[in-house]
C-alpha cells in the first residue's frame, strides 16, 4: 500500500575464467583493489562472490536512479552492450573454463545491493578484427525505408561479413585422399571432401578396402577435441593433452568392399581457439583392426556336405594401429546455435 523507493540499477558483463589447480599454474592476479570493494556491499562488484578471474568486463551502464514505484506501476528499460571481437568464446573444458554472464545489480533505499546473473553463450569467430569497411557508403548495401544509426549499421555489416565468410570458408570442396597402410602394406584408402566445418555439420568420410592387401576386420572413426595447455602455463612440464570424444562411429567391415560414416558435430560444442593459456584443436581419431592372416583364412568350412556353412574362425592373429586427421571447427550462425536450448527463460531478482 505504499510507494517503494529503489536507488539506482546498474547492468554490466563480465567473463569469469576458471582452472584446474592441478593442471594450470596461473600468476598471480591484480585484483587486490576488486577484493576490498567486494567487502563492501553498497559498491557494484559483479563478480563478487565469483570463483575464478574476472578476465574481460564491458563498463557499467546505468539502467535508472530514485525511482518511486507506486503500488501495481511497473517500469521497463532496454540493455545493449557491444562484446570485444578479441575475447575467449565460451568453454567448459578438463582444464580451463571461459563463462560469460550479464549482471544485473538493484539497491533499494537504506538496503544492501542484490545482484543478478544471467549466463549466456559467445562465439568467436577470428578475423573480423582488422578488416576495414568500405568509406564509400554508397557501396554498402543498405536499406532506403530504415533509418538506422551508424554504429548499428556497422555492427549489422559486421554480422552479414561473418555469416558470409562461414559460408564461403566451409563450402569449399576438394577431394582429400588417404591411403590407409602399415608396416605390412596397404589397408585401403579414405576419401574426404573437404577439412573446414561448422558447428552443427556433418562429417561424412568413406573407405575403400577392395585395392587393399591386408584384410580390416573393424574400424571405428572418433570426432575428439585437443584441448592442450601452453607451455608456460603447464603445472609439470610434458604433462599430457586432455581429449574430449564427441561423436564415434565402429563398424566391421571384414570382406567389405566399400564403407562410410557420418559423425554430427554437436551445436553445443565449442569451435577451435587459441588463448594465451589453453588451445582447443578438433580431429578425427581412427582405429584399425587389421588381420595377420590372408582373407581366405579367416572363414572355416563347417561340413562336407552338399550345404556349405562358412563360420569364422575361434582365434586368430590382429594387428591394430591408429591415425590421427586434423580438422578445422568454425561458429555457425547464433540462430542456429541457440536452437540446443528452445525454451525462453525468465530470471528474476528479489529486492
Amino acid at each position: 500500500a505504499f510507494s517503494e523507493m529503489l536507488a539506482w540499477a546498474s547492468a554490466q558483463i563480465h567473463c569469469q575464467f576458471h582452472a584446474s589447480e592441478n593442471r594450470v599454474a596461473l600468476p598471480p592476479s591484480d585484483g587486490s583493489k576488486h577484493d576490498v570493494q567486494a567487502e563492501n556491499e553498497t559498491v557494484f562488484v559483479p563478480n563478487r562472490g565469483e570463483r575464478g578471474q574476472c578476465i574481460l568486463s564491458t563498463p557499467p551502464k546505468i539502467l535508472f536512479c530514485d525511482l518511486r514505484l507506486d503500488p501495481g506501476e511497473s517500469k521497463s528499460y532496454s540493455y545493449c552492450e557491444t562484446l570485444p571481437v578479441d575475447g575467449p568464446p565460451s568453454f567448459r573444458g578438463q582444464s580451463v573454463k571461459y563463462v560469460y554472464k550479464l549482471t544485473i545489480g538493484c539497491q533499494r533505499v537504506n538496503s544492501p545491493i542484490k545482484l543478478l546473473r544471467v549466463p549466456f553463450r559467445v562465439l568467436v569467430l577470428h578475423g573480423l578484427k582488422d578488416y576495414q569497411f568500405p568509406q564509400d557508403e554508397a557501396v554498402a548495401p543498405s536499406n532506403p525505408f530504415l533509418e538506422e544509426e551508424e554504429g548499428l549499421k556497422k555492427d549489422s555489416r559486421l554480422a552479414d561479413l561473418a555469416t558470409e565468410l562461414l559460408m564461403v570458408a566451409t563450402s569449399r570442396r576438394s577431394l582429400h585422399l588417404y591411403n590407409i597402410s602399415n608396416t605390412r602394406g596397404k589397408v585401403g584408402t579414405f576419401c574426404i571432401f573437404k577439412t573446414v566445418y561448422k558447428i552443427g555439420e556433418d562429417v561424412i568420410g568413406t573407405f575403400n578396402f577392395s585395392e587393399g592387401d591386408i584384410p580390416c576386420l573393424q574400424f571405428s572413426v572418433s570426432l575428439q577435441t585437443e584441448e592442450s595447455i601452453q607451455e608456460e602455463f603447464q603445472r609439470r612440464r610434458g604433462q599430457p593433452v586432455s581429449f574430449t570424444v564427441h561423436a564415434r562411429h565402429q563398424e566391421s567391415c571384414l570382406h567389405t568392399a566399400q564403407s562410410s560414416f557420418s559423425l554430427p558435430i554437436p551445436l553445443s560444442s565449442t569451435p577451435g581457439f587459441t588463448t594465451n593459456i589453453v588451445s582447443l584443436k578438433w580431429r578425427l581419431h581412427f582405429e584399425f583392426v587389421t588381420s595377420g592372416e590372408s582373407a581366405g583364412t579367416c572363414l572355416v568350412r563347417g561340413s562336407q556336405s552338399e550345404a556349405v556353412t562358412w563360420t569364422g574362425v575361434e582365434q586368430m592373429e590382429v594387428d591394430t594401429f591408429s591415425w590421427d586427421l586434423p580438422i578445422k571447427v568454425l561458429p555457425t550462425n547464433p540462430i542456429l546455435a541457440s536452437y540446443v536450448s528452445q525454451f525462453s527463460s525468465t530470471n528474476s531478482i528479489t529486492i
